[in-house]
């Protein structure tokens, strides 16, 4: 059995219903996070509709919300639904803008890791989620 997250007529991703109720699950926490609508209607006889300015502002603001961020937890946790999202969001027609990444020293982040950063961690998350949306875009089938 699968889902259908769907732009009109187009299929944007056919999920197994295990990974669409996860992904849907991780959708409601960071739309509670963001404060914002996520763009993904509610899941109705196995569809559900994408409306693409939501996403957009969605994606923008999780995007932001990420920068803000050095947490190794967080990233944990958040990572691999953000590449998932700009997968979506891609397909849906959204230009995705990736926000420059904010100097450490600057006031403004959130979540701050305390314990000493693991290597990797930092500036280049940008470009890890990036690669992990260009991997996934070729495992989420239409």
């Amino acid at each position: 059995m699968s889902q259908y997250f769907s732009l009109g007529d187009v299929t944007l991703w056919n999920p197994s219903n295990g990974v669409s109720a996860v992904f849907l699950g991780q959708t409601a926490v960071f739309a509670e996070v963001l404060g914002l609508s996520s763009g993904i209607g509610p899941m109705e006889e196995d569809e559900a509709e994408v409306a693409p300015d939501s996403l957009a502002t969605f994606v923008r603001a999780l995007l932001a919300w990420r920068a803000g961020s050095n947490h190794a937890v967080l990233e944990a946790l958040s990572d691999g639904f953000i590449a998932t999202m700009v997968v979506l969001a891609e397909r849906a027609g959204v230009e995705v803008c990736w926000p420059g990444q904010p100097d450490p020293a600057q006031a403004g982040l959130h979540d701050v890791q305390v314990a000493p950063a693991r290597a990797g961690s930092g500036v280049d998350w940008a470009v890890r989620v990036r690669e992990q949306a260009r991997q996934l875009d070729l495992a989420m089938v239409r």
